[in-house]
């Protein structure tokens, strides 16, 4: 933990080199837009083109640099690469998206630790922030749920900045990815996600999203 001039120095180089950052790169370029959200797309077939374990990690270091409230990084994410794990999470999956998370040559679960705020004191040394959860139940679940799924948006778009491929999944049940995945643990699933190199071929066109005018408004 960081104090005195020490942590000054590092709050100090912390500034300069966000500004140093924007000066170089105010924004990113259309083409990246692109990749990332605006011409992005969820993908439901898939190359046999495998995902090495060293880009997870790099994805798994990119996703984890996401802001989240207090730093609380609830999100706890399972790679299911192995036949043996595919087969456990099929239990759990509709029978409509067993082909698309079957053939993906990576399924990732998004969870939460309930227990997050028990590693406040790594994740947030200024100060010790754990009363604000402890015994809090319906405030840690929120808090986690709201994050995680933040961290999880994080992973998507961190995905296809890398050249990666992915694709959100909300049919299954959580209580059997629960029961096979994190039984006796203080893990609850959120959602799945597909991870690979998709097969263009079976993509349909683009669907509508609403216009800035229904969607937003100023108060």
């Amino acid at each position: 933990m960081l104090s005195g001039n020490e942590l000054q120095q590092a709050i100090a180089d912390a500034q300069q080199g966000v500004r140093d950052l924007r000066k170089k790169m105010p924004r990113l370029d259309d083409d990246s837009i692109r990749v990332i959200l605006s011409e992005a797309r969820s993908h439901y077939a898939w190359t046999d083109k495998p995902v090495p374990d060293s880009m997870l990690r790099e994805l798994y270091a990119i996703t984890a640099a996401g802001a989240t409230s207090m730093n609380t990084c609830p999100a706890r994410f399972v790679f299911v690469t192995s036949e043996s794990g595919k087969a456990r999470l099929a239990k759990s999956v509709k029978e409509a998206n067993l082909k698309k998370m079957m053939g993906a040559p990576v399924t990732v679960i998004i969870a939460h630790d309930l227990d997050f705020w028990q590693e406040l004191p790594f994740l947030f040394p200024h100060d010790d922030r754990r009363h604000f959860f402890e015994g809090k139940t319906e405030h840690c679940e929120s808090t986690a749920f709201r994050n995680a799924t933040l961290q999880g948006a994080y992973m998507m778009i961190a995905a296809r900045a890398l050249g990666l491929d992915v694709g959100a999944m909300s049919g299954f049940s959580n209580e059997v990815v629960d029961e096979e995945f994190f039984k006796g643990t203080s893990l609850r699933s959120n959602f799945l996600c597909n991870i690979g190199y998709a097969d263009e071929s079976a993509l349909f066109q683009k669907l509508p999203r609403f216009p800035f005018d229904t969607a937003c408004s100023y108060a």
